[in-house]
């Protein structure tokens, strides 16, 4: 390298998950990505030398240490400036820590002039901390603590989601090592789950969607349990949406509105006054994605009878 280089990347958020939990064998946890229209970015310019990287704000060192991986990775080397702005709170479940680390890696790839695969992208935040699928331009079914992908699933419609933040923080990675063990039936049912929602994106089936999201927020209260999780299902019915989806280790639970319903406004009105009384409340668009060809990734499908 020998002139400054410069680069930017881009990530979308995620609000929790369609759904998360474990199938049936070894090393087997998983979640099903909810994308939504909030975004990390990061910007980066690479000096020639020998100076250090620095990173702003200085507690991102998460996403300076992937920096200093994809440089080295690339044998590139300099120092420079990277700096990460976002728009997801920490500590909620909404991906913040993955989103930066995703617009990182995009980043650094852009200044480089180069490019790199989800699969590329999985390989080097593995070494960092288990991780959302937000490397992919769809929704996913994602090994987070193996950072791999286990079955790519299709696109969401279009829906409005009215959250409520339950309250303070959970540091996911803590999270992720402690834990509570998920029964051989519940993985039979999360499997099952899995394959439901597998069948249903792809047809439309948008009832059965919202209730696999749905059945995965209640089973998920043994491990991360929501305080105002009734409330929110009883607001949910009371509007008609279409289900409830939560951060499973964080501290949102969000009603599903699909934007296609003619009672969108009043459904989305009703509902942020319904949950008016149980925290802050937000309201979140999903993000829906035309298929990219370098992504389609086969993965084994798993069924359970």
């Amino acid at each position: 390298m020998s002139v400054p280089l410069t680069g930017v990347g881009v990530s979308f958020g995620t609000f929790g998950e369609l759904m998360q939990g474990a199938l049936p064998g070894k090393d087997t946890d998983f979640l099903v990505t909810l994308p939504i229209a909030r975004w990390s970015t990061a910007e980066i310019t690479l000096v020639p030398g020998d100076g250090p990287l620095r990173v702003d704000p200085p507690d991102r060192h998460k996403a300076l240490r992937l920096a200093e991986l994809v440089l080295a990775r690339f044998g590139v080397r300099g120092g420079g400036l990277l700096t990460v702005a976002s728009d997801l709170p920490v500590g909620k479940g909404m991906a913040s820590s993955s989103a930066d680390l995703v617009a990182t890696m995009r980043a650094v790839a852009d200044a480089l002039g180069t490019s790199v695969s989800p699969r590329a992208t999985e390989d080097l935040l593995r070494l960092i901390e288990p991780t959302d699928g937000l490397m992919y331009h769809d929704t996913v079914a994602f090994y987070h603590r193996r950072v791999r992908l286990c079955r790519q699933l299709g696109s969401l419609p279009p829906m409005t989601i009215v959250g409520v933040d339950e309250g303070g923080q959970v540091d996911t990675v803590d999270f992720n090592a402690f834990r509570g063990a998920i029964t051989p039936a519940e993985r039979r049912e999360y499997a099952r789950l899995l394959d439901r929602l597998a069948v249903a994106l792809p047809a439309g089936d948008l009832a059965t969607v919202g209730a696999v999201a749905t059945r995965s927020a209640v089973l998920n209260q043994a491990r991360c349990p929501k305080p105002h999780l009734d409330q929110v299902l009883d607001v949910c019915r009371q509007v008609g949406a279409l289900g409830v989806a939560v951060a499973h280790s964080g501290t949102m639970a969000g009603i599903l509105v699909v934007k296609s319903d003619p009672d969108h406004a009043r459904k989305v009105a009703d509902a942020v006054d319904g949950c008016a009384g149980l925290g802050p409340v937000s309201v979140d668009e999903t993000l829906e994605f035309a298929p990219k060809p370098h992504e389609e990734v086969p993965a084994a499908r798993v069924s359970v009878k």
